[in-house]
């Protein structure tokens, strides 16, 4: 089964530049993991500072390679002074039988 969920993150003000920086870099190296389905990268359309970003795993052991890839820690590190939550907030999704 599919690992699936929605990252979500508000980027500060004055940082919207450096966050999407970041965000569309670090999207770039997920993408090319093996295991990665999708890392699809959105605004909210009403407030540009909220960032909302669905990924999807092709099962839970894919998702556990991709929380062991070298360039997740510098990327939540290098983000974390930038947005307004302590970290990204994770929901983790199932799909409707």
């Amino acid at each position: 089964m599919h690992k699936t969920l929605l990252a979500e993150f508000t980027a500060r003000e004055g940082a919207e530049d450096e966050v999407a920086r970041l965000i569309l870099d670090y999207a770039r190296k997920v993408r090319e993991e093996d295991g990665n389905l999708t890392f699809d990268v959105y605004t909210k359309a009403s407030a540009p500072r909220a960032y909302w970003i669905f990924e999807v795993y092709r099962d839970e052991d894919a998702f556990q390679a991709h929380l062991k890839a070298p360039y997740g820690p510098p990327f939540n590190t290098a983000l974390a002074p930038l947005i307004e939550e302590e970290a990204s907030v994770l929901t983790f999704l199932e799909p409707c039988q």
